[in-house]
């Protein structure tokens, strides 16, 4: 099969461990790895630094087209200064996906990201990587979890960082941001027609991983032994 089609999706709304099992499984195979929600969320902390208002599409918009951001070495950059930690915050998760529902900061960044693909391959996670920003990729995942337990798992991993949490308001701010992110009238958050759906609800990173690599294998038989 030709590299420029080695293409891995892996959509579902925040919280699932996509974008673990997407680092995971770059690695495995020794392909790129894009994380648009990193993208998006650099977006999101980059506007509210300049004062714009999230809310203004045309600004937002412009300041994706010209975006300084940088993924290296697992960190990522925003012009000279690491965001890696910054960008995860729930403050920065919620601006991130009020600027995604934006279609001109969509389309701003959609070159960038299908820049990506390149040999030996690439496994993007997000939210529209298999319907819209990769509608031809091979093998396309959709990993989705209940509210409740990936509020649970972010309540943990908060608390493990010493930080104050409150599972009921985690519940209610992922609720609405699922709501948000699957009503948007761009890209709406959905599984592709040909996706692979994977609940891992009462899975761990491991079982999920090796459930896409079956799926690799029958895909690409000649990458995985």
């Amino acid at each position: 099969m030709d590299a420029r089609a080695r293409l891995v999706t892996i959509d579902g709304p925040s919280g699932t461990g996509k974008g673990t099992l997407a680092e995971q499984l770059a690695e495995r195979l020794g392909w790129h790895c894009l994380d648009s929600g990193a993208l998006y969320r650099v977006l999101g902390l980059a506007a509210q630094r300049q004062g714009l208002a999230l809310t203004d599409a045309a600004a937002v918009a412009h300041l994706a087209g010209a975006l300084p951001v940088h993924f290296r070495a697992g960190r990522v950059w925003l012009a000279e200064d690491d965001v890696t930690e910054a960008i995860r915050t729930e403050q920065a998760g919620q601006a991130a996906s009020r600027v995604a529902a934006h279609p001109p900061v969509r389309a701003a960044l959609l070159d960038w990201q299908r820049a990506r693909a390149r040999p030996p391959g690439l496994v993007a996670d997000g939210r529209d990587m298999g319907t819209v920003v990769f509608p031809q990729a091979p093998l396309k995942i959709f990993l989705d979890a209940s509210a409740e337990v990936r509020a649970d798992r972010r309540y943990k991993q908060l608390k493990g960082k010493g930080m104050d949490a409150n599972l009921p308001d985690l519940v209610m701010e992922i609720a609405e941001r699922d709501a948000r992110d699957r009503s948007r009238p761009v890209a709406p958050l959905r599984a592709a027609e040909d996706a692979i759906l994977i609940d891992s609800s009462a899975m761990s990173i491991e079982e999920v991983l090796d459930r896409v690599l079956e799926e690799v294998r029958r895909v690409f038989p000649e990458l995985v032994s």
